[in-house]
């Protein structure tokens, strides 16, 4: 005889890694005092788990997020939470407006992360959304880029899979899906940088893009 496992609900928290130096090997001073700021507003969230990709600048930022949470929380390193292409979009599927732009910038990426991209993006989604197992909410960190963090808030929203594209997060922002048993997933908060002085936000955007 088997018993029913129950669902419970799942509070995913994305983040994307602070500021990095122009090699991308470690992260800026700004970029260390914005995952210090990122943890310090985590603080108080019951997590379970800290997840990152596996490059420096998540690596880095999840550490310092990690240090600061005053509990001691499994810090995972996750494949499926690193800088990759979730999804090589056709022609057909884009406005005709912008497809060349698009298409041009997915072109500039080599062949390698454009083909392997939508395998991570699958086993990210596998891995980090939807309700979960037990009696309890879940509350997860994942600690990634900014093209994973658009990829799973266009899932949330069942927007078209080409549309993670012009989703933009800045450096340690603060997005947070809710994903409860039996309803869509809902979006609480999107590119939060509340907890960010005004000389930290809007790091990794281009100047035309900051509001």
């Amino acid at each position: 005889m088997t018993t029913a496992t129950s669902a419970s609900t799942r509070f995913l928290y994305i983040a994307r890694h602070g500021e990095a130096s122009p090699d991308e090997t470690e992260l800026t001073e700004r970029g260390r005092r914005q995952a210090a700021l990122l943890g310090e507003r985590l603080r108080g969230v019951p997590l379970s788990a800290v997840h990152h990709g596996p490059l420096p600048r998540a690596t880095q930022t999840a550490r310092l997020v990690h240090q600061r949470l005053g509990r001691d929380i499994p810090l995972q390193v996750s494949e499926a939470a690193g800088d990759y292409i979730p999804y090589v979009p056709r022609r057909a599927e884009l406005p005709n407006e912008s497809a060349d732009r698009l298409l041009a910038f997915v072109e500039q990426f080599p062949a390698d992360e454009r083909s392997r991209g939508p395998e991570l993006a699958d086993a990210a989604q596998a891995r980090f959304t939807g309700p979960v197992d037990g009696d309890g909410p879940r509350h997860e960190l994942v600690v990634t880029h900014a093209f994973l963090a658009a990829w799973l808030v266009r899932d949330a929203l069942d927007a078209p899979a080409w549309r993670w594209m012009g989703l933009n997060h800045a450096n340690a922002a603060l997005t947070v899906i809710r994903y409860a048993p039996g309803r869509p997933a809902s979006l609480l908060m999107v590119n939060d940088m509340g907890h960010l002085p005004a000389d930290l936000r809007w790091t990794g955007f281009r100047p035309e893009l900051r509001a």
